[in-house]
């Protein structure tokens, strides 16, 4: 372990850091002294432009933040789309804190900002992940700071295959959805995610570059998800994971694409061990999220499965306060 993470746990006190130091300057290790010590860039910056006051007191408060991943709709967002008050009042807390607030969705970016805007979590420590894990936006930044993406060829391919087997499906460009099937389907999914879109007659012609994801929909007879996703897994292995983000969605992602490694990227990049992680769900693709991240909690509204994976179950539901009470319990009014 580096001395940030043994400081993080509490097994260093702070005064190593300088036989840490004068080791690394007669030794031959390749590293830089900030990898050797395992400080974050903006740590090294504080220790250098600062002073070794400064960087205890920056490390102090970092060992007491944690990062909060929440899913949105089903878990955040109540069943009309919107946030109640205590859960507002309960992330205001979180930030006043200086706690990190991640929106960890399904959802295309753009839906995902807007979103985030209404709620006030955009700026400092506020990030999205989008597209089930296929990008990790910073919104003080404005920057994508992680992306994953379908090959065109596996596009064309999924595409053919949902033709023959009769389902809706779509994929995205930075700003639509774009598909070539103009149905109920697609004017369901865009008037609940407020996305524009394209209807085009060759979609990998459309698209200017690869897309995070691919979407199936069945919104009028979800059993038709399940039968395709039958139908497809074995096309797709090895090529796309598969999992549902609601009974009638089925998101076909790249390999390794989901909330899970979102969790652990962003923890890394942070500098925030995965112990001080907190996420909230209620779907089958949550389940990655509840498995990654140091505290996992369903909603009890959600799925069976997830609520067996979980670490806590909640009380409330996603219409009556559900998250705030799993903020308060772990975090806010934690002992």
């Amino acid at each position: 372990m580096t001395f940030r993470e043994r400081y993080m746990a509490g097994e260093a006190e702070f005064d190593e850091i300088f036989g840490l130091a004068q080791k690394w300057n007669f030794s031959d290790d390749p590293r830089t002294l900030r990898e050797y010590l395992g400080l974050t860039a903006d740590e090294e910056d504080i220790w250098i432009s600062e002073s070794d006051e400064a960087l205890e007191k920056y490390l102090e408060k970092e060992k007491n933040r944690w990062i909060f991943f929440t899913d949105l709709d089903g878990t955040l967002l109540n069943d009309e789309k919107n946030i109640t008050e205590k859960n507002r009042k309960t992330l205001e807390a979180m930030r006043e804190k200086g706690h990190v607030i991640v929106l960890s969705t399904g959802r295309a970016l753009p839906s995902a900002k807007r979103q985030a805007e209404t709620l006030g979590l955009m700026g400092a420590g506020c990030y999205i992940v989008c597209y089930n894990g296929g990008q990790i936006y910073d919104t003080e930044r404005d920057a994508l700071i992680y992306r994953q993406s379908v090959p065109m060829e596996v596009v064309r391919s999924v595409f053919d295959d949902a033709r023959d087997f009769g389902i809706s499906i779509q994929t995205y460009t930075a700003t639509h959805v774009v598909t070539e099937q103009d149905n109920e389907d697609l004017h369901t999914y865009v008037q609940i995610q407020d996305l524009p879109f394209m209807v085009v007659e060759d979609v990998t012609q459309a698209l200017e570059e690869e897309p995070p994801k691919i979407l199936a929909l069945s919104y009028k007879d979800p059993s038709r998800i399940q039968e395709f996703r039958s139908y497809i897994e074995p096309r797709c292995q090895g090529k796309l994971d598969l999992f549902l983000s609601h009974a009638a969605l089925l998101e076909l992602v790249p390999p390794s694409v989901n909330k899970g490694n979102a969790v652990r990227f962003l923890c890394g990049y942070l500098g925030i061990p995965i112990g001080h992680s907190l996420a909230a769900g209620d779907a089958e693709n949550d389940l990655t999220m509840i498995q990654a991240a140091g505290i996992g909690a369903a909603m009890c509204n959600g799925e069976a499965f997830l609520k067996e994976a979980a670490d806590y179950v909640t009380l409330a539901d996603n219409n009556h306060d559900g998250v705030a009470e799993i903020l308060e319990k772990f975090i806010l009014n934690a002992r």
